[in-house]
C-alpha cells in the first residue's frame, strides 16, 4: 500500500472480502516508510520519511485507519513478513541502521509471535493440513549488500535460513510446498544511486544478485526430487505467472507467482532470466490486483484478480 487518498478505503480489500479466503499472505511494502504522501491530494498524517519507532508507529498508524483495511483485517487470518519498504528502499538489514526501528514497528503492528531463543526472527512454516506447508521467507534481516557481486559468499536469506528451507522442503510431506519470497526469482530489480544492485534473486546485467544461493535451493528441489514447489512472490508491482524446467527434461519443477500491488504505482513486467527455464504463462501490469490460489483434487489453481474482482488470468498446476 501507499498514500491513502480518499474516505472510501482502499477498496480492494473489499473486492477479497467478495470471496474471502482462509487466510491471506502479505508479502510486505504495507507501509512505505520511506516515502511522503503530501496532504492534498491524500488524506494527511504521512506526509514526512519516517526514521524512529514513533514515525515508524504512525506510518502504521496511518494505514491502519484505512476503513477497508480494517473490515479486511477483522475477518481475514493473515501471515506476514517484510520487504524494503517497512524500513528503507532495498535495504540489507546487517547494514542498514534503521532496520531494529522497523522491525520494532513491525512486530508491534503485526501478529508475530516471538520465538525466546531468537526474537527478532520472522521465516516459519505455517503447515495446514496435508495439502499444504508454507515457507515464509525473511529476504531482508541476513541478506548481503545487493552491490556486492553474485558468488558463494553471497546471501539472501543467511546460512542459518536456507538450511532451514532446504531441509524443511524435503522433509515436507504436504502435497504443496509453498514458498513465500518478498522477491521474484528470476526477474531482475534494479538499484539506485543510493542502493546500487540487483535487488532480487536474479542475477543483474553487471553481476550483483542472488542466482547463485537460488540455484543451491533448485539443485536440492531436483536432486530430491521434491515435488509440487510453488513460489509466491510480490513487490515487483506486475503479475507475472511462470513455470520452471531447470533440467530441461519437458517437465515443470516449479511454479512462480507473482502477484500485486495492491495500491502502489503500476509496473510493466519483464521478461525472466532465461537461466533456469521458464516460460510465462502470463505477464501484465498497470492495474491494483491480488493473487488467489485455490487447492483442490485437480492440482493447485492460480487467479490474478484486479480491483474491480475481474479474474485477468486463472490457470491449474496439476500436482505430481
Amino acid at each position: 500500500q501507499h498514500c491513502r487518498k480518499g474516505p472510501e478505503g482502499y477498496q480492494i480489500f473489499d473486492q477479497i472480502l467478495r470471496s474471502p479466503p482462509d487466510f491471506a499472505i502479505l508479502l510486505g511494502d504495507f507501509i512505505y516508510a520511506d516515502e511522503r504522501c503530501p496532504s492534498p491530494p491524500n488524506l494527511p498524517g504521512s506526509d514526512f520519511v519516517a526514521s524512529t519507532v514513533e514515525e515508524y508507529r504512525a506510518k502504521y498508524r496511518y494505514q491502519r485507519a484505512d476503513p477497508a483495511l480494517q473490515r479486511f483485517l477483522a475477518r481475514i487470518p493473515v501471515y506476514v513478513t517484510w520487504d524494503d519498504h517497512e524500513v528503507r528502499n532495498n535495504f540489507s538489514g546487517p547494514f542498514e541502521p534503521l532496520m531494529a526501528a522497523g522491525r520494532q514497528a513491525l512486530f508491534e503492528y503485526w501478529p508475530l509471535a516471538k520465538e525466546p531463543s531468537d526474537p527478532t526472527r520472522l521465516y516459519r512454516k505455517i503447515s495446514r493440513g496435508a495439502q499444504l506447508d508454507l515457507f515464509l521467507l525473511d529476504t531482508r534481516q541476513y541478506r548481503s549488500l545487493n552491490a556486492d557481486p553474485d558468488g558463494e559468499e553471497k546471501t539472501m536469506l543467511g546460512k542459518a535460513q536456507r538450511e532451514w528451507l532446504i531441509h524443511g522442503l524435503q522433509e515436507s510431506r504436504a502435497t504443496w510446498k509453498v514458498v513465500a519470497t518478498s522477491v521474484p526469482l528470476s526477474n531482475t530489480k534494479g538499484g539506485t544511486q543510493l542502493r546500487p544492485g540487483n535487488d532480487s534473486w536474479a542475477r543483474g546485467a553487471e553481476g550483483t544478485g542472488f542466482q547463485t544461493e537460488l540455484q543451491k535451493i533448485v539443485k536440492v528441489i531436483l536432486t530430491r526430487n521434491v515435488h509440487n514447489v510453488v513460489w509466491v512472490a510480490a513487490d515487483v508491482h506486475y503479475a507475472q505467472v511462470n513455470r520452471y524446467d531447470p533440467d530441461g527434461d519437458g517437465v515443470p519443477d516449479f511454479y512462480e507467482f507473482i502477484a500485486g500491488p495492491f495500491s502502489a504505482g503500476f509496473g510493466r513486467g519483464v521478461a525472466p532470466d532465461t537461466l533456469l527455464r521458464p516460460t510465462t504463462l502470463y505477464s501484465d501490469g498497470g492495474f491494483a490486483n491480488f493473487g488467489r490460489v485455490t487447492i483442490g483434487e485437480s492440482g493447485l489453481q492460480v487467479e490474478i484478480v484486479d480491483d474491480r474482482g475481474a479474474v485477468r488470468f486463472a490457470t491449474t498446476f496439476p500436482s505430481r
